[in-house]
């Protein structure tokens, strides 16, 4: 069983959720919260972005967004995502993944092709993509980011 619980960026945990940082060599692979947030209300790419946290034993560890367009089986990007320093290097990264990849099976149901993009420098990211079964066809996006996608399994 997952303990990662997700939850709607909302009212009661926007602020929060603007405290999640990264380590500094980091920054540059990664939008921060309040610049996701904004993204959130502008939608710069999709018709919708939905910001989401990340939570395990009811502590705040994480940050991501889905960028969309409802009811396509192909536009769906996991987008911002990020483990506060202070969890990183336990394995939450994957756990978290793991567990954003089934909350779009569980919500998104005609989502069959789920994207990201990492920058070419960040090994470590990349690394963990590719681990969950990720792939590129080596695509680039038009900030030189690669492109990465997974089909999802249904059922």
């Amino acid at each position: 069983m997952n303990s990662i619980c997700i939850k709607p960026v909302n009212k009661d945990n926007w602020e929060e959720a603007t405290l999640i940082s990264v380590f500094e060599e980091q920054k540059e692979f990664v939008p921060s919260v309040m610049e996701s947030l904004a993204g959130a209300y502008i939608k710069p790419w999709d018709e919708a972005l939905d910001p989401y946290v990340l939570y395990k034993d009811d502590k705040l560890i994480g940050f991501f967004y889905i960028s969309y367009t409802p009811d396509s089986s192909d536009n769906y990007w996991i987008g911002g995502f990020q483990i506060d320093k202070q969890h990183q290097r336990k394995g939450l990264g994957e756990q978290s993944l793991r567990r954003i990849l089934e909350f779009i099976r569980e919500e998104h149901l005609h989502c069959e092709i789920v994207s990201l993009t990492v920058e070419r420098k960040n090994n470590v990211a990349r690394g963990l993509y590719e681990k969950l079964g990720f792939t590129t066809q080596g695509e680039l996006n038009q900030s030189g980011e690669i492109i990465y996608k997974l089909r999802l399994n249904k059922g």
